[in-house]
């Protein structure tokens, strides 16, 4: 496990990932690494120098990388977007969340820009088509409507007799909130379920949704794909409440959360060594290589709270689980 101590925190100071710190060899391309998040996915990070590597470049060796962290605060991106310019990277990957690419846009035409986020890169005035991103920027989305849908049906297989589900939502004023609510009541009708929706202008709303939820008889809760600083807390809620709930991050169910479905970001982040940043520092123009979206997902359960809770966790389910937690 890395440990945040292991990085430089300022604003507009380098947190560098270990590997990187060795002396480089003169010459070698260097690549900025922009996360909206506040501390270094090490899995994540792996990920993309196994993808690097698949292209023939070797952190340390023949390529440097710069990290920049986001602390979660919108507001530091675009300075350390503007240090990353300065650095004259010949390429920056963009990750976390819509505002560190945006950032980085904002920062350079000129620079590649590689992004990796949960959103919808055309509506965000990113790319012009999935096919022909044009100009400098191109990546990988993890947005598909269509998830919220299919985290209700496995929801609905672990709890088969619950009728009526929460949802908790993020501030109604996001740019998804509608698409997602939506797809998430179609699932629902198509179940034959009753929701009861809440939403959260900020994680201090937290407690008063989930117990609203609890008030109302929901049997089963959903928490919706929004990023607040402190979604862990909707686990402990849950668990108070006694709550079965799936989440939309593999972290929530590590962290105590029954379950979770969402796109393999490990393998995008592979992917965006090899396919993207690779044959870009190989001459590839940004323009040409359409977006992806993710073909491979995770669910993963986690039994131990699935006991707690008196559930008998289907055989079905657990064969389709990419990781059981005991």
């Amino acid at each position: 496990m890395i440990r945040r101590r292991e990085f430089i925190a300022g604003l507009g100071t380098a947190a560098t990932f270990p590997l990187s710190t060795k002396a480089q060899p003169s010459g070698t391309p260097l690549i900025g690494y922009l996360d909206y998040w506040s501390f270094p996915q090490a899995n994540y990070v792996k990920a993309l120098h196994a993808g690097l590597a698949e292209a023939g470049f070797i952190v340390g060796r023949n390529l440097t990388i710069e990290y920049r962290w986001g602390y979660e605060d919108v507001r530091r991106l675009p300075v350390l977007a503007a240090d990353l310019v300065c650095l004259q990277v010949a390429v920056i990957v963009a990750v976390g969340a819509s505002s560190a690419p945006r950032a980085a846009k904002a920062a350079t035409s000129a620079i590649p820009i590689v992004f990796n986020y949960g959103g919808d890169p055309v509506r965000d005035g990113l790319v012009t088509s999935l096919d022909r991103p044009g100009a400098n920027v191109t990546g990988m989305m993890s947005f598909v409507t269509e998830l919220e849908g299919k985290r209700l049906d496995l929801l609905k297989q672990m709890v088969p007799q619950a009728k009526r589900f929460g949802y908790l939502s993020g501030d109604a004023s996001d740019p998804y909130h509608e698409r997602l609510t939506s797809s998430m009541l179609d699932a629902g009708h198509a179940l034959g379920v009753e929701f009861i929706i809440v939403e959260c202008r900020s994680d201090s709303d937290f407690e008063a949704a989930v117990e609203k939820m609890a008030r109302g008889g929901a049997e089963a809760l959903i928490v919706g794909s929004f990023l607040f600083s402190n979604l862990r807390r909707v686990v402990s809620l849950a668990a108070f409440h006694k709550i079965p709930a799936m989440y939309p991050y593999r972290s929530l169910a590590h962290a105590g959360g029954l379950m979770s479905y969402d796109a393999d970001n490990i393998s995008i982040a592979r992917r965006l060594g090899s396919a993207y940043v690779g044959p870009i520092l190989k001459g590839v123009k940004p323009a040409d290589i359409p977006v992806e979206q993710p073909t491979k997902f995770d669910l993963v359960i986690n039994l131990k709270t699935a006991k707690t809770l008196g559930l008998a966790v289907p055989r079905t389910l657990l064969a389709a689980a990419e990781e059981v937690i005991e």
